[in-house]
């Protein structure tokens, strides 16, 4: 009888090794896992009203790693010539492939009377600042990593 009382306290402690290297392993992620980054690479606009338009904000997500992460949740706020344009976030989640880019659609509706100087800038400049900063959780096999971003660059309203 006392062999097998010691044979289940063994069991138990494998048990706890196992779990303890697991939970090393996923607090080791963000030694892994290298952020991905997030590049306005375009501006689609069409009126839906007198009063608002519809913005389409091409974005690419470009993964480093060599493992496909997903991106789970991602809120943005989107600047164009220092003004605010959109802020929300995705609704559904997207698969970032190892080590390429991944082309990202976001439709946004936008009142004319936020826009401001902005929309002036959009029809009368041809190369436009813009920022998108915000948050992003990503996930992989052995766990996810919240993290910030922020990218500014410039892009052209005229083609």
């Amino acid at each position: 009888m006392a062999k097998l009382s010691l044979k289940k306290i063994g069991f138990d402690y494998r048990l706890v090794f196992l779990f303890v290297v697991f939970i090393f392993l996923v607090s080791c992620v963000s030694w892994i896992l290298e952020k991905p980054s997030f590049t306005l690479r375009g501006v689609m606009i069409s009126p839906r009203s007198f009063t608002e338009m519809n913005l389409l904000l091409g974005l690419e997500a470009q993964n480093p790693n060599r493992f496909d992460l997903t991106l789970r949740s991602f809120e943005y706020t989107v600047y164009l010539a220092d003004e605010e344009i959109a802020k929300g976030h995705l609704e559904k989640s997207f698969l970032l492939a190892a080590s390429s880019t991944t082309q990202i659609e976001v439709p946004v509706a936008v009142q004319f009377k936020d826009l401001g100087a902005s929309l002036k800038a959009v029809f009368t400049r041809g190369d436009l600042p813009y920022k998108i900063e915000g948050k992003a959780d990503v996930g992989m096999l052995l766990g996810s990593l919240d993290f910030s971003f922020s990218n500014e660059g410039r892009i052209n309203s005229k083609k």
